[in-house]
């Protein structure tokens, strides 16, 4: 049985019953950073086998977990922080699993991208979840403009070393469009920052960037909310 289990983002106190019970019965635990997730497995009192599960040694590793859970051995597959199977290798995993016909469940959790768009104050009816960015500036730019006429709330995922030149792009294919960043979620110096792209790019040209980022961006065509009545209109753009 491969279990998807989901852990917390920062916080500990946020981790479920049922994830720490799943982690106690499993045979293994496959883990993206075997040093993270110690931690946390030390935490909690839970003494079980590690398997290291990376994109760096993906290719390597998936016949092993395949064979071991054909075998009957049941697996805990985690990710650093948040809900495996996001941005993350959980994703290959998953698919042999579900070509070897082998049984699965996944345990609920914690992820960053949930917490910072109900916290942006941008719709959260309809959006788009678009994950990392590629690193390469021609390859990020394409990779935003895919989305530059949707009318969807957009939700991205950036690291401190490339938050700048991602907010650079963004304003050049969106425009100066309502936005909000997440930092730190879920911890003590959790962080929302909120506005147009253009103040929040102004403002983290000499913000201290670390720990990784949540950027949400309002879909074409959002009319921001009306500070005095706090409505707000999908409106057509001009």
């Amino acid at each position: 049985m491969l279990y998807l289990v989901s852990t917390p983002i920062g916080n500990l106190g946020d981790i479920s019953h049922r994830a720490l019970d799943t982690l106690r019965q499993v045979d293994y635990v496959v883990s993206e950073d075997t040093r993270r997730t110690g931690v946390l497995l030390k935490h909690f009192d839970i003494h079980k086998p590690q398997i290291s599960f990376r994109e760096e040694n993906e290719k390597k590793v998936l016949p092993r977990l395949i064979r071991l859970l054909q075998e009957g051995k049941s697996l805990a597959l985690v990710t650093d922080a948040g809900t495996p199977g996001i941005s993350d290798p959980g994703y290959t995993l998953v698919r042999a699993a579900i070509a070897a016909n082998i049984p699965m469940t996944a345990v609920p959790g914690p992820t960053a991208l949930i917490p910072a768009l109900i916290l942006s104050g941008l719709p959260v009816h309809s959006f788009t979840f678009r994950g990392f960015p590629p690193r390469k500036p021609s390859a990020r730019r394409r990779f935003l403009e895919i989305d530059r006429e949707s009318p969807h709330t957009l939700i991205f995922y950036e690291s401190p070393y490339r938050l700048r030149e991602f907010l650079d792009d963004a304003l050049a294919i969106y425009g100066d469009r309502p936005a909000a960043i997440a930092n730190d979620l879920t911890k003590m110096f959790e962080t929302i920052y909120r506005g147009h792209l253009s103040e929040l790019k102004a403002r983290f040209e000499t913000e201290p960037l670390r720990g990784e980022y949540v950027v949400v961006i309002a879909g074409k065509g959002y009319a921001s909310a009306n500070p005095n009545t706090g409505d707000s209109e999908d409106e057509p753009a001009p």
